[in-house]
């Protein structure tokens, strides 16, 4: 089992900067990770993908240029840099292991004003 937590979310303007971690409970270092977002009333959307060994990164072409993934295998910690964050961008953002099934967190809502 993996137990995923989300935090560093909250409120911040139009511009600016917020850095998200997710914190497993377990080792991860051999699954990819990816984190997700869902705006309201919106399904849920792939924004980044990261490899086991942190090589490989992906991004939706929404945060191409904004947004950058990373890993800690030692910390367990999968992270998401958010920078020039547009309203848009706002939504809960979920990470996701992808072991022998998928992992899930709670999501941590992030709200970008103008």
């Amino acid at each position: 089992q993996v137990q995923l937590v989300e935090s560093g979310g909250g409120l911040v303007q139009s511009g600016g900067s917020r850095t998200l971690s997710c914190a497993a409970s377990g080792s991860i270092a051999l699954y990819a990770m990816n984190w997700y977002r869902q705006a309201p009333g919106q399904e849920r959307k792939l924004v980044a993908s990261i490899s086991s060994g942190g090589g490989v990164t992906n991004y939706a072409d929404s945060v191409k240029g904004r947004f950058t993934i990373s890993r800690d295998n030692v910390k367990n910690t999968l992270y998401l840099q958010m920078h020039n964050l547009k309203p848009e961008d706002t939504a809960v953002y979920y990470c996701n292991c992808v072991a022998w099934r998928d992992f899930w967190g709670q999501g941590t809502q992030v709200t970008v004003s103008s």
